[in-house]
């Protein structure tokens, strides 16, 4: 009987630490908007709703303002940005996220807030130029270069893939055949190759490693690039 108390207790207690942990369980926030063209495209809304996003460390933002006045300003005083903005995507400014926080954003008389939070994913790795060697030994991955043509002709990775991250989304067919397989990804600096990861993570890519510092740090530690 003793023996059959002290076992229902575990057991209880295993329960009971289970449904901690799920009532516990912190749902990952979800970002604003949507990536369009390797640009994270955020709506503005109309007057009297919050004006507040959430974005991903180096995301490149644009504000879809609609049909408000033409010369509407953005302002996010602690990045040093201050900018009309225009109705035409195509021609509307963009601004990269280089750092996490919380920051005041002004658009018009409109005030509100944008965070921006470290990308994280189980299928997501940002790794140090030293871990990158590693994976290419150990994994064999596609290594894929989301910079443009002409920084990729000044030197690059070997055997690395060249598709520009605003072409991503359009030549995703072009990579269907590593859905499964790992993919080293790398930009100048890490911030183009963080969008590149989220929109292949988003498209059912199952290993994604992300060179955090780009290939300016792959050249900094004296690793090889090709021309």
């Amino acid at each position: 009987m003793a023996n059959q108390t002290s076992l229902i207790k575990i057991v209880i207690g295993i329960l009971f630490f289970f449904c901690v942990q799920s009532i516990g369980a912190v749902t990952p926030p979800v970002p604003s908007g949507q990536l369009i063209d390797g640009f994270r495209v955020l709506p503005v809304p109309g007057k009297g709703e919050p004006l507040e996003w959430i974005v991903f460390q180096g995301d490149y933002i644009k504000f879809d303002i609609g049909t408000a006045a033409p010369d509407t300003i953005v302002s996010i005083p602690s990045l040093s940005i201050e900018e009309p903005l225009t109705a035409h995507m195509e021609k509307a400014p963009y601004f990269k996220m280089k750092e996490t926080g919380v920051f005041d954003l002004f658009i018009g008389s409109l005030a509100g807030s944008l965070t921006v939070i470290e990308y994280n994913s189980v299928n997501y790795e940002a790794v140090s130029v030293q871990r990158a060697m590693e994976v290419m030994e150990v994994f064999t991955p596609l290594i894929l270069d989301v910079r443009t043509p002409q920084e990729y002709a000044l030197g690059h990775i070997e055997n690395s893939v060249l598709i520009p991250v605003g072409q991503l989304q359009s030549r995703l067919e072009e990579l269907a055949g590593f859905k499964d397989d790992p993919i080293l990804i790398y930009c100048a600096t890490g911030n183009r190759s963080t969008v590149a990861a989220k929109i292949l993570i988003d498209s059912g890519f199952s290993r994604i490693f992300n060179l955090r510092h780009g290939i300016a740090d792959w050249v900094k530690n004296k690793f090889p690039i090709v021309k």
